[in-house]
């Protein structure tokens, strides 16, 4: 099964990703690993458009990502789109508890870069993930709607899940 996990930051993609790749015993793939080199650099599109492709080739993952410029990629052959929906507050408590876990312990968030989360950065600068969650809760709540009655994608498969309940009840759908 080929599957994406879409939902603004700090929704637990990667939590809920992970789970679900070990339990189709297939790779687990994060965009955010595929994007970010050292110092916090991002990967030039083509380049990350040819890991993606790459990886995709497997008969099995799970992809844990937005990256909207990368859908057509993305989606070209997978057999679901997980979109996690939870409420404003939970995913902004999420990504708080999230970010604060990751600044005190110095945690490397992508093997390789050396790039850590400071509370500096976490909470008063403009790359802030905690504003970055604010600012697109929204918007991205808005936009996967719009896919999910989007004609072009009528044939895929969109399981939106409100609830960590709700999660947990779809996983246990799939063993």
């Amino acid at each position: 099964m080929r599957i994406n996990i879409i939902g603004t930051s700090g929704s637990g993609k990667s939590t809920l990703g992970k789970r679900l790749a070990r339990q189709l015993d297939v790779p687990y793939i994060d965009m955010d690993t595929l994007y970010w080199r050292p110092n916090w650099q991002g990967t030039p599109d083509e380049e990350l458009y040819a890991k993606l492709e790459q990886l995709l080739q497997q008969p099995g993952w799970v992809l844990d990502g937005n990256y909207n410029r990368s859908r057509d990629i993305k989606w070209r052959n997978v057999d679901l789109i997980i979109w996690i929906d939870y409420g404003f507050w939970r995913t902004l408590r999420q990504a708080v508890l999230r970010a604060i876990k990751r600044a005190s312990h110095k945690q490397e968030l992508w093997p390789g870069t050396g790039n850590c989360e400071s509370f500096r950065r976490s909470f008063l600068s403009r790359e802030s993930i905690i504003l970055w969650t604010i600012k697109t809760w929204r918007s991205n709540r808005e936009r996967y709607a719009r896919d999910m009655a989007d004609p072009r994608y009528q044939h895929l498969r969109f399981v939106r899940l409100t609830s960590p309940p709700q999660a947990d009840e779809f996983l246990a759908t799939l063993t």
